[in-house]
C-alpha cells in the first residue's frame, strides 16, 4: 500500500480537473485493502472510492482520502459447451478486458468497445452502448463488506440492475468496494448490430459476414469520430442520462417534436435521447468559459484545457434548465461531481 499526502488528482480523472486530495491510498491487493478498511473504515464525505475516474467530476480539492483500487488480472475460471466465464479484477480498464474477449472470439462485450474506466466501475454504473449492457453478460461478483470487512458474492439478480443503475448506487451505496467481475462470454456468439450506424459502419468496411472482430472493430470506428479520446480532451463520456418516461409522454413529445429521437424498452416506457434535446436547444458546441458542449455528441461536455469543475457545472446546469423550459423534462446527471 503506498499513501501519497497533498496529491493531485489531474491524472486519475478523465476530465482532466487538477484538483488536489488530502491523501491518495493506492490499494493493489485485496487483504490490503481489508488491512485498510479494518484500521480506518470509511468517514461519510471523507473517503472516496475511485476506479478509473472516467465518471466523477472534481469541483474542488478533496478533503480526505481517495482510495485508488489498481487490482490487476484477467483470468478464464470456467468454461462449458456454449460459455467462457472470464473473471477480471476491479482495477482492470474494462477496455482491456473487451481486447481479452474480442481477441479470443469469445461474444458478448464487442459492443462495449472503447469506453472509458475500470472493470469494478461496470456494474456500479451497468455501462451500456449501441444496444448492449454489461448486465447481458454479468455472471457474479466478488466485494469487500466496508464495515464487516469480509468478502461477499452477488449475483446477477442481487445487484438489482437498471438502466445506469444497480444496488451499489442505492441500498448499498459506500457499503461495498468491489474487487473483481466475472462476465459468461459465447463461445458462438450472437451479433448485435442493428443498433446506431453499427451496420452501416460494418459495410463501409466492405464486411459481409461479420465477428466479433469486425463488430468491436465497427464500434471503435463509430466512437472515435464521435466521441473525444479522454487522453486529449478531459471528458467523462456521457455527462447526462437518456431519460425514460411513459408512453404517454413519449407520444405527447413524439407529436409536438417529430424528430424526436427514442427507443423503446417496454410497452409503456421509452428512452429518449438526451443528446438530441441538447443539440435541438442548441447547445453544440457552446462553451462556457473552459468548458464546453462536444461538437459531435451534445450528450458530452468537455474540457478545452484549463476548465475548472465549477465552470462544467455551471454549464450543465444552463443545459438542465433549458430542456426542462422546452421539453419539461428534467436530465439526471450520469457523473458524479465532488
Amino acid at each position: 500500500m503506498n499513501i501519497e499526502t497533498n496529491a493531485s488528482l489531474k491524472a486519475y480523472n478523465t476530465f482532466g480537473i487538477d484538483a488536489k486530495t488530502q491523501y491518495l491510498v493506492h490499494i493493489d491487493r485485496e487483504d490490503t485493502l481489508i488491512d485498510y478498511l479494518n484500521e480506518h473504515g470509511l468517514q461519510k464525505d471523507k473517503t472516496f472510492v475511485m476506479g478509473g475516474g472516467s465518471n466523477v467530476l472534481f469541483t474542488r480539492d478533496f478533503a480526505g482520502v481517495v482510495l485508488s483500487v489498481e487490482l490487476k488480472g484477467i483470468d478464464i475460471i470456467d468454461e462449458d459447451e456454449d460459455y467462457v466465464y472470464v473473471k477480471a479484477s476491479a482495477g482492470e480498464e474494462w477496455d482491456d478486458l473487451v481486447r481479452f474477449a474480442v481477441e479470443r472470439n469469445l461474444g458478448g462485450l464487442e459492443n462495449l468497445s472503447l469506453i472509458p474506466g475500470n472493470v469494478g466501475a461496470a456494474p456500479v454504473q451497468n455501462i451500456g452502448a449501441y444496444g448492449v449492457e454489461q448486465k447481458d453478460h454479468f455472471f457474479g461478483l466478488e466485494a469487500i463488506s466496508i464495515r464487516e470487512q469480509e468478502k461477499r458474492k452477488f449475483s446477477k439478480q442481487d445487484c438489482k440492475f437498471d438502466y445506469r443503475n444497480s444496488i451499489f448506487k442505492q441500498e448499498y451505496a459506500r457499503q461495498y468496494i468491489i474487487t473483481s467481475v466475472t462476465y459468461r462470454l459465447d463461445k458462438k456468439p450472437v451479433l448485435k448490430t442493428d443498433y446506431g450506424a453499427i451496420q452501416t459502419e460494418l459495410e463501409a468496411m466492405k464486411i459481409k459476414s461479420p465477428g466479433v472482430k469486425d463488430v468491436a472493430k465497427a464500434v471503435s470506428n463509430i466512437r472515435k469520430r464521435k466521441l473525444p479520446d479522454p487522453e486529449k480532451t478531459g471528458n467523462a463520456g456521457s455527462f447526462f442520462k437518456n431519460p425514460v418516461v411513459s408512453k404517454e409522454t413519449h407520444d405527447r413529445l413524439k407529436e409536438e417534436y417529430p424528430g424526436l429521437v427514442s427507443f423503446p424498452i417496454d410497452e409503456e416506457h421509452y428512452k429518449l435521447a438526451a443528446g438530441w434535446m441538447i443539440e435541438y436547444c442548441g447547445w453544440k458546441g457552446e462553451s462556457v468559459g473552459h468548458a464546453s458542449v462536444h461538437q459531435h455528441q451534445a450528450l458530452v461536455l468537455i474540457n478545452l484545457g484549463k476548465a475548472k469543475g465549477n465552470e462544467v457545472v455551471h454549464l450543465s446546469r444552463m443545459i438542465r434548465m433549458s430542456i426542462e423550459n422546452e421539453f419539461g423534462i428534467k436530465l439526471e446527471y450520469e457523473v458524479i461531481i465532488l
